[in-house]
């Protein structure tokens, strides 16, 4: 079974489509979901965010701050920030940091 996908920043959408796979950075640190993922939101860091497609091929993107969302095999990706180079700044409001989560 695969997963859909969308990847959308401010300005477009970055990625549409079926992958087996995808590593995300989260706030607090990689996570990886799999095709029947339990439905979750969290928080978005900044790193790579690494797609898998089906027939063997891989997409990556620099992502920066936002939401990713799970619910029955869909994957939606909010981003404040998404490229195929690491930003080179990012508005100090777009970061989030577990102080601000976790009181």
């Amino acid at each position: 079974m695969a997963l859909d996908v969308r990847v959308i920043s401010p300005d477009r959408v970055v990625f549409e489509g079926e992958v087996s796979s995808l590593v995300a950075p989260a706030w607090d640190g990689r996570l990886g979901i799999l095709s029947g993922h339990a439905p979750m939101v969290t928080l978005l860091g900044a790193g790579e965010l690494n797609l898998d497609r089906p027939g063997g091929d891989s997409d990556s993107f620099y992502v920066a701050a936002g939401v990713l969302k799970v619910e029955r095999d869909a994957v939606t990706v909010l981003t404040e920030y998404a490229g195929n180079e690491p930003p080179d700044e990012l508005p100090p409001d777009a970061m989030v940091f577990a102080e601000d989560v976790i009181e």
